[in-house]
């Protein structure tokens, strides 16, 4: 493997173009859709609605980057080079800033709370611009069975029954990034089975394909699987394969949180290849991983299969974010018997004495590796992120060990006793992944980047912690991974935030700096931009994201939101 190149040093000039011709450019591609457009009158030069003058441009390609302007007609970009004589309504001045496309969260969590807040202000001072979601859950399709999970405000938003309605009140309540989903096969399973851990019967699977196939044409990406979480772990390859059949005849993939990361992490991958490789759909494997220490020598391993298999044309690409920490459920800690059928009946399971006798010898079997050093899943890696019962609050922020020593209990105990009292709703945050693993992901071409958190704003005295993932990805990856260490150069980071999702997802108008493609912009100080969110104050957000443009209209201007809510839903192959 060559070394990335060093923070950047090549320069390449464009020729300077005409601005009138890259008018008229952007007017061919459909471009220039605002009031007055660009058009010169009388043969005077053309008036842009937008400039972003000077900076260093990194186009998404993983090219060099190269000194030049970008000029903006309505929500298009009219033309990428250097013109000095250019006049534009307004004005972004990148002087010693980089200019890119707008970062594509390939693993987004958002689909309800823009509908809360549409400011997505963690997600915009980031740089992001869109967003993917639908990985465990998904906005469609919807009747009673799935709208069971929700908290009561967001089940009054649900006024939508399928994706185009969604996109409709998504635009109408505003939001300041776009947003596209997958279908979720968990939603699947409920709407047409009720969460039921079984097999479908072949009407309920016909069923679930027909829904496949409407979400489809509406634009869905494709069908996505989180198979550590019912109703979905009960899902079978065979349905798997059947359910992404139906996306593959139009374009989409199959999207996967694998079934196990950790003792099963190859055995995982290999079902994932195979439900591709069967159904003719391309494989996204979402935050691709080796959780527990005795499971990091599989790294290797597992980007080699999927090399492999990318060597016989089986379409695999990943994502992941750059923390050797993940977050979930503290329930997902659980058998996956204990939480089949959904929170009603594991919580009726957790009163029975023998299931939890049961459940304490799962735990303590399974813990026994981590006492002896073999396995960093244990007690003493899991903290308490989030509770919805306020009289667990002090216990947020801490490790599970911790916690089981001051009160005088066994660890195993306490976990039951939270998951029962929280109703199965705590968070936790496990420490389980090497930081070597993170850079041999980060190194290979075809991974992408997500977040898997949804927009949030910091909320000062709070006491939720959730993983700093949240607030930093992205500009972590631009401090830490590009100008401190430079696992990655500064261009091929810009790949993996851009066209290379874009190119995944099939949003065909974005992810590159390029005349007549949506102006989805960010400027950003290569100098300085960083993560500040850790474990234990994660609600902080990111600095350096100068101004953000999304769809042609700044969100954030010289580093203050400016309230624009410009996003749109994004359509497989129309965006």
């Amino acid at each position: 493997m060559t070394e990335p190149r060093p923070v950047p040093l090549a320069m390449i000039r464009l020729p300077r173009s005409r601005a009138v011709l890259a008018c008229l450019t952007a007017v061919l591609a459909g471009g220039c859709a605002s009031p007055g457009g660009c058009g010169g009158r009388f043969g005077r030069a053309p008036v842009y609605d937008l400039l972003v003058r000077g900076g260093s441009v990194v186009d998404g390609t993983g090219s060099p980057w190269f000194r030049g302007d970008v000029l903006v007609c309505g929500d298009r970009i009219a033309a990428v080079g250097e013109f000095p004589d250019a006049r534009a309504r307004d004005t972004l001045d990148a002087t010693g800033m980089v200019v890119a496309p707008g970062f594509i969260d390939m693993l987004g969590q958002s689909e309800y709370t823009l509908l809360r807040d549409g400011r997505a202000v963690s997600k915009v001072t980031q740089g992001i611009t869109s967003e993917i979601t639908g990985e465990v859950t998904s906005v469609v399709p919807v009747n009673e069975n799935t709208l069971r999970g929700l908290n009561p405000a967001d089940r009054e938003r649900t006024r939508w029954t399928d994706l185009d309605g969604y996109f409709r009140e998504l635009e109408r309540s505003g939001t300041a990034i776009n947003v596209g989903t997958f279908v979720a096969v968990g939603s699947l399973r409920e709407y047409v089975m009720g969460g039921a851990a079984r097999a479908p019967t072949p009407a309920e699977l016909t069923r679930m394909k027909g829904l496949v196939s409407d979400a489809m044409k509406q634009g869905a990406m494709g069908v996505s699987a989180a198979l550590i979480y019912p109703p979905a772990s009960s899902a079978s390859r065979e349905e798997l394969t059947a359910l992404a059949g139906v996306a593959a005849t139009y374009g989409g993939g199959y999207a996967t949180h694998l079934r196990s990361e950790g003792d099963h992490l190859l055995e995982s991958v290999d079902e994932a290849i195979s439900i591709g490789e069967r159904s003719g759909a391309w494989v996204q494997v979402h935050h691709l991983k080796a959780a527990g220490n005795r499971n990091w020598g599989k790294v290797g391993e597992a980007l080699a299969r999927i090399e492999r298999a990318r060597g016989r044309r089986v379409d695999v690409e990943a994502d992941q974010y750059p923390y050797t920490a993940s977050s979930t459920g503290l329930a997902t800690v659980l058998p996956d018997w204990v939480n089949a059928g959904g929170t009603d009946s594991l919580l009726a399971r957790l009163e029975r004495p023998a299931v939890r006798d049961t459940l304490r010898a799962y735990l303590r079997a399974r813990w026994a590796d981590w006492h002896a050093g073999a396995d960093s899943t244990g007690p003493g890696s899991i903290r308490i992120a989030g509770v919805q019962d306020p009289m667990l609050e002090e216990y947020v922020g801490r490790r599970l060990s911790d916690v089981a020593r001051e009160r005088g209990v066994d660890a195993e105990d306490l976990l039951l006793n939270l998951v029962r009292q929280d109703e199965g709703r705590t968070s936790a945050t496990f420490f389980s992944m090497s930081e070597a693993g993170v850079d041999e992901v980060m190194r290979r071409p075809w991974v992408s980047v997500g977040v898997d958190a949804g927009a949030t704003v910091p909320r000062p005295g709070s006491p939720f912690r959730p993983h700093p993932r949240t607030f930093g990805t992205f500009p972590r990856i631009l401090c830490h991974y590009v100008r401190e260490r430079r696992v990655l150069s500064l261009e091929e980071a810009v790949r993996k935030f851009t066209a290379l999702p874009a190119g995944r997802v099939g949003l065909d108008g974005r992810g590159v700096l390029k005349a007549g493609l949506y102006a989805d912009l960010v400027v950003f100080d290569p100098a300085t931009v960083c993560d500040h969110a850790t474990f234990q104050e994660p609600m902080q957000l990111s600095t350096g994201m100068r101004h953000v443009v999304v769809n042609g209209v700044p969100v954030l201007r010289n580093g203050v939101l400016s309230g624009a809510l410009p996003g749109r839903g994004l359509r497989r192959g129309r965006s």
